[in-house]
């Protein structure tokens, strides 16, 4: 969970310099909402029993669990996709946003 409350510290840094009219970033417990200016939305969520991160945006959803070698939060589907790229990657299609993690 440590670094899950880290993921999200980091997440929520990174919308820090964001306008509040551009993306609105909601967080309550284990659950980060962000509302872009056009309304998409985007849901970050833990799930302790599973020790996942799962995100659900731009019509899609991912679940990422921690990887040790990389160091890094990585889809369990094997496709590669890391949490803060494929946000990043939500976040310019949805909102035009380039977020630096």
């Amino acid at each position: 969970m440590k670094l899950a409350d880290a993921a999200f510290r980091k997440l929520s840094d990174a919308f820090d310099s964001i306008d509040a009219e551009d993306a609105d970033l909601d967080s309550k417990g284990d659950v980060i909402t962000i509302t872009f200016r056009n309304k998409q939305r985007c849901v970050i969520n833990t799930q302790r029993p599973t020790r996942q991160i799962w995100l659900a945006g731009g019509q899609r959803a991912w679940h990422f669990a921690w990887d040790d070698s990389t160091q890094t939060w990585l889809d369990d589907k094997g496709s590669g996709a890391e949490l803060f790229a494929t946000i990043a990657g939500i976040a310019k299609d949805a909102g035009g946003l380039d977020l630096r993690f």
